[in-house]
């Protein structure tokens, strides 16, 4: 696959420097258990990539709940665990790769086409016995040179205009009760964008591992129409960016997803009941 990697590849890349895992594990509802959890057992050589202070900026009153990060203060963060040009990024998780995949597209997005996203996460590492470690890693900072690849990110108009049009395909990545609005336990509103087709994230993966590419085919039939991605806050639509570019469609991310799009009151939503 061409942004998945194995354990059994990591493992064998243990001592090579040019290869940097990262730990990205997260929780919603214990923002700092992920870090707790990296600092008792995480791969060796692994830093940790905080979502919330490192993968996102400040939230404010427009632009959802995990907008990007200044740019600037996301090189520097990327020059300070050692990433340049040369080195290979592989991200993980234990999210079924939601946090893994928000650094993934992340990197993308500045340029970097050097990384991957762990297969099976965490779990897999620690199923394998591979080795695990609380030693901070040792790094030498260097010089990272972001291109910025404008055209992964679709803009609120953009979005507002793909709802009113057959010709984009907007993917919600949420689980089926939210996307249905019978649940929303986070955000301004019920409901979906309307026009929006519903796959959950948690669908491209299959006791722990990624499904296969003709899985994945199967799953996503988009036809030959520019496909722009949501979740809640822009965090697991990532996923299905992935899952996407894996069986060679290159799409958008609306990064605000359905935070910023329910904080209009003026912005239409769909729902089980009005679809009926």
């Amino acid at each position: 696959m061409k942004n998945i990697v194995s354990v059994d590849w990591l493992y064998a890349k243990l001592d090579d420097e040019s290869v940097i895992p990262v730990d990205c594990r997260f929780y919603l509802n214990n923002k700092d258990q992920g870090q707790e959890e990296y600092h008792d057992a995480h791969i060796p050589g692994a830093h940790y990539a905080d979502l919330e202070k490192n993968l996102s900026g400040p939230v404010r009153d427009r632009g959802g709940r995990h907008p990007l990060p200044d740019v600037d203060q996301f090189v520097s963060f990327l020059e300070s665990m050692g990433v340049d040009e040369t080195k290979t990024v592989v991200a993980y998780d234990a999210q079924n790769t939601a946090m893994a995949a928000r650094l993934w597209w992340m990197l993308k997005y500045l340029g970097h086409e050097k990384v991957y996203v762990l297969d099976g996460g965490f779990q897999a590492w620690e199923k394998k016995n591979y080795p695990l470690t609380e030693k901070l890693p040792d790094v030498e900072k260097t010089t990272f040179k972001p291109d910025i690849q404008e055209d992964m990110v679709a803009e609120l108009d953009e979005v507002r205009v793909a709802a009113d049009t057959e010709d984009v395909v907007l993917i919600d990545a949420r689980d089926e009760a939210r996307y249905l609005g019978k649940s929303e336990p986070i955000d301004a509103k019920a409901g979906h964008i309307p026009g929006a087709r519903n796959r959950f994230f948690m669908d491209n993966i299959e006791q722990g591992t990624w499904k296969s590419t003709e899985q994945l085919k199967e799953r996503f039939e988009v036809e030959d129409k520019q496909v722009i991605n949501y979740c809640g806050s822009g965090v697991t639509a990532c996923v299905n960016v992935l899952a996407l570019d894996e069986i060679g469609k290159k799409s958008k991310l609306y990064v605000g997803s359905w935070s910023d799009w329910s904080s209009y009151d003026e912005h239409t939503v769909e729902t089980e009941a009005n679809e009926k």
